[in-house]
């Protein structure tokens, strides 16, 4: 198809009343250019590829019933795995549970080591007295400012 030749008109045109014929610069043809897909697009790992792929395989109208099947598996494994995920969890949630048990059964044992072990440290002295012990009374002290060594001790020490 080609285009009829434009015509331009100009006030400033030298030679007013004719018509300047304008050739129609000619449009170069736009090409595909095939390999160079991948030379500007960053290269990408095997799961975009994949996915990349998958989307194509999706756009076409063949095989409708694959189509299907594959949706159909896919959505049972997100759901087999939902379930598994929320089975986990409530097995987690009992775990956490008894072992908060036996968190407080333990702390329940300490304290009541504890309350024995102030009772028997309350019943000592009572038990000294028994055995015959005498608590000490009054304040016993020793000073050491003005300490000789008795002379028997000083005669064995320096002769032997």
């Amino acid at each position: 198809m080609t285009m009829p030749a434009r015509s331009v008109r100009s006030k400033t045109s030298a030679d007013k009343g004719h018509p300047r014929i304008q050739e129609m610069p000619t449009r170069p043809e736009l090409s595909l250019i095939k390999g160079t897909g991948k030379a500007r697009r960053p290269e990408r790992g095997p799961f975009a590829e994949g996915a990349r792929r998958l989307i194509g395989w999706t756009r076409t109208r063949g095989n409708p019933l694959l189509r299907i099947m594959t949706s159909v598996i896919f959505l049972a494994a997100c759901m087999f795995g939902s379930l598994m995920l929320r089975t986990q969890m409530v097995q987690d949630s009992f775990e956490a549970t008894r072992v908060q048990h036996e968190i407080s059964n333990l702390t329940q044992d300490v304290q009541d080591d504890q309350n024995k072990l102030d009772q028997l440290q309350a019943s000592l002295p009572d038990k000294a007295q028994q055995l015959g012990m005498q608590p000490q009374q009054g304040l016993n002290s020793i000073d050491l400012q003005g300490y000789k060594p008795p002379q028997d001790a000083q005669s064995k020490a320096g002769h032997p």
